[in-house]
């Protein structure tokens, strides 16, 4: 029978290649960590691992429970943490993925009066994923996942919250700033500062330059939506963000933004979510909260 044990013992194998490095991560003995795993492999008549050197190498066998440890060992870890939480007088943690940076400012409108009205329950956001949010939310090391580019999988529902339209945003007395909305090949000689993603998961790229084959002078990137609002209204380059995030900046004074594309840009934010009935009791709440929530004119 596979224990528990036993997908930690193989996942501490596949992270430090060695039973003496494994032993050590789980606080066992090495001869213990061997004992229990030698008895699981008599069990199948299966070899777990092959030795290569010092070095411990899985068999298709060993990758198997590998995989099994990381989608079940995350589950165990969530359903315990909540226990204690429940123990302790409080109902649980909601953890929310970010793949939209200046979604934050949004989120920000959502979790204020969820927090009220569930005093009992804490919210985790998350920015940086091993192995992207998708996976995150799937292995159960989130709950929800905010993004404005789902991925389809059959495990997992998407709950459209915020419909937006992505907009140029500029200096006021940019040279662009008199056109009625923006064609790819004017950006050619401008220096785009967008956050730290991939260009494929950039719009203005995906959805705006690449389509219509052109592309930018330079490309810059910033970690936060202050430092960015910044750098363009210090006219040191455009960039393309939410329309409402624009408004809503204190920087509006000096700024200004324009249509990508005559009918613009239009995008919709969603909530992902695992399709199994809600564990932890407040997801659904949380996803009508955020669907409630109306952004100020």
């Amino acid at each position: 029978m596979i224990e528990r044990q036993h997908l930690k013992i193989i996942n501490a194998i596949y992270k430090h290649g060695t039973m003496t490095e494994a032993a050590k991560s789980l606080f066992v003995t090495q001869s213990a960590l061997s004992h229990s795993m030698k008895k699981l492999e008599a069990s199948f008549s299966l070899p777990l691992w092959q030795k290569e050197g010092r070095t411990l190498v899985l068999t298709q066998a060993g990758k198997s429970l590998v995989g099994l440890s990381q989608r079940v060992l995350p589950q165990f870890e969530h359903i315990e943490a909540q226990l204690r939480r429940m123990a302790e007088g409080k109902q649980g943690i909601l953890r929310i993925g970010m793949e939209c940076h200046p979604c934050f400012e949004w989120l920000l409108k959502v979790v204020a009066p969820f927090l009220k009205a569930f005093p009992d329950v804490d919210v985790d956001v998350r920015r940086a994923f091993s192995f992207g949010g998708l996976q995150a939310l799937h292995g159960y090391d989130i709950d929800l996942l905010l993004t404005p580019d789902p991925l389809h999988v059959d495990a997992i529902n998407y709950t459209g919250v915020l419909d937006y339209e992505q907009v140029l945003v500029m200096h006021n007395e940019h040279p662009l700033a008199g056109c009625a909305y923006i064609k790819p090949a004017q950006l050619a000689n401008e220096v785009m500062i967008t956050y730290p993603v991939e260009t494929n998961r950039l719009d203005i790229f995906s959805g705006f330059l690449t389509p219509a084959g052109a592309s930018v002078k330079q490309h810059r990137t910033i970690e936060t939506t202050e430092i960015i609002l910044q750098m363009v209204a210090a006219g040191r380059g455009v960039t393309a963000l939410p329309k409402w995030l624009v408004e809503e900046a204190k920087e509006s004074d000096v700024l200004t933004y324009k249509p990508l594309g005559e009918k613009g840009l239009q995008k919709t934010l969603y909530l992902g979510h695992r399709k199994e009935v809600d564990p932890i009791g407040f997801v659904d709440e949380f996803i009508s909260l955020a669907k409630a929530t109306v952004l100020p004119k």
